[in-house]
């Protein structure tokens, strides 16, 4: 009988919808943002900053450090009758005193800031917070008078499929409004430290730093980073979680930055290999690739191809989520590491301190003697037998990359973790010695070229001193 459900069949091979064939509902009309984006646009500011080091806009050749698809869009805009490059940005007014959310990546290098309204008025601003990791930043305004503000909702409530508005100046269009859908939560991008909630709506550079609202009305990101291979738009977009950076607004004003937790080690994907050797089962957590000295690691005895699956009884699935948990617990916080070892599952004890990455960064990995920095955000170290070994090397020729800082011009190459770099400027570097010499030799040179040894081959990157 027409409109009556197929009745199951052992050989029938899919499942029908029931009532299919039925009289079809009503298809329901796509949402109206425009109540939304008449009430929050004015909370949503123009940043053009004065800097003194922009990034180059050239885009280097295929294999030259150009071909990573992640891009942080600030847009630059560079004359010729002004001393120094502009940039511009968005942002967004969360208290009616004049504090600003913004990415980090905005302002950086930043000598001079101004906030635009949308009724046009101008305010120098100034930075109260920054935090590198997650790309936020929280800036003020003076004298502005009482300012509409947009309120700061719950990401962790944000459904998969669900509606969202992004507010911001893409090229410079100020107040471009556009929609689209959550395209997926828990996005981890290679060299950052959020979970991004990722968006289909329309965000090109320009849009860095503004608002990414739901339905309600209330933000639930920071549009932060695209992934693109043209520079602009693919319908690609990673946003902040706002709960994250609600719980960094605090330190953010109080202390002008944020303090985390850190274990003190390196740590990598757990194979499917490693996961059958350890006795795993299905490949989870995080395997301690290095342990560093003097870190609560090295304290607690983890020991280099332990792998972690449990922090405090909180199972660890994608090795990206420990640093993600360890640094949203208090400092000072005792925890207990579930750790595989030797196909034996071990509770270890340990203490969360302060993290010393920014030391370790600027001093080189493994303290003073064992490493040399660059001063772009990169620190390297010694090769030594046991670690050409760890890294599946044939010799120790190189250096290891130790630490990349997020944010930096050595993450902007595309350098990584882990890589080893082999040459400079065509020049053989054997050992840190040879890394030193090199970087001596090419002390006045703006772009050096490195060649990095990464899994089973090897690529070029353009590092760049300046913009």
């Amino acid at each position: 009988m027409l409109g009556a459900a197929m009745p199951a069949r052992a050989d029938h091979l899919w499942t029908d919808l029931p009532g299919a064939g039925a009289q079809p509902r009503k298809a329901e009309t796509l949402p109206d943002f425009a109540d939304l984006a008449e009430k929050l646009s004015p909370a949503v500011v123009n940043i053009s900053t004065e800097q003194k080091n922009l990034p180059s806009a050239e885009t280097p050749p295929e294999g030259e450090g150009g071909n990573d698809p992640f891009d942080r869009f600030g847009q630059p805009f560079e004359h010729y009758d002004v001393p120094r490059p502009h940039s511009l940005g968005s942002g967004f007014i969360i208290n009616k005193d004049g504090y600003i959310l913004t990415n980090d990546h905005v302002i950086e290098d930043a000598t001079r800031i101004v906030v635009t309204l949308r009724d046009g008025r101008e305010f120098k601003a100034r930075v109260i917070g920054r935090d590198g990791k997650t790309d936020v930043a929280l800036i003020k305004i003076d004298g502005a008078g009482q300012l509409p503000v947009a309120p700061l909702g719950d990401s962790d409530g944000v459904r998969v499929g669900a509606w969202v508005l992004a507010i911001g100046n893409p090229f410079g269009f100020d107040h471009s409004v556009t929609a689209g859908i959550v395209s997926a939560k828990g996005r981890f991008v290679p060299g950052n430290f959020d979970d991004f909630i990722q968006t289909d709506a329309s965000i090109n550079p320009g849009n860095s730093g503004g608002p990414l609202i739901d339905q309600r009305g209330a933000v639930v990101g920071v549009n932060s980073a695209i992934y693109t291979r043209t520079g602009s738009s693919m319908g690609i977009g990673f946003a902040v979680p706002v709960n994250l950076v609600k719980e960094e607004l605090p330190q953010l004003r109080s202390l002008g930055k944020v303090v985390r937790g850190w274990l003190g080690v390196y740590i990598q994907p757990v194979s499917e290999a490693q996961a059958t050797a350890a006795g795993l089962g299905p490949p989870h957590g995080a395997m301690v690739a290095e342990v560093i000295d003097n870190s609560p690691a090295k304290t607690a005895g983890l020991q280099h191809g332990d792998i972690i699956v449990q922090f405090d009884h909180r199972e660890i699935g994608e090795s990206q989520e420990l640093p993600l948990i360890v640094g949203r617990v208090p400092v000072g916080h005792s925890a207990t590491l579930t750790v595989i070892r030797n196909r034996t599952t071990h509770e270890i004890p340990i203490m969360i301190t302060a993290s010393r990455e920014e030391q370790l960064a600027s001093a080189g990995a493994g303290g003073p003697g064992d490493g040399a920095p660059l001063p772009l955000g990169l620190s390297v170290k010694q090769i030594d037998a046991g670690l050409a070994q760890q890294l599946n090397l044939a010799d120790a020729a190189g250096v290891m990359v130790a630490a990349v800082e997020p944010g930096s011009r050595a993450a902007a190459a595309g350098l990584r973790a882990h890589d080893v770099i082999v040459e400079v400027d065509r020049q053989a570097v054997k050992n840190l010695d040879g890394w030193r010499r090199a970087l001596d030799r090419v002390a006045g040179d703006n772009v050096v070229l490195l060649l990095v040894r990464r899994d089973k081959g090897t690529i070029f990157v353009t590092l760049r001193r300046r913009g």
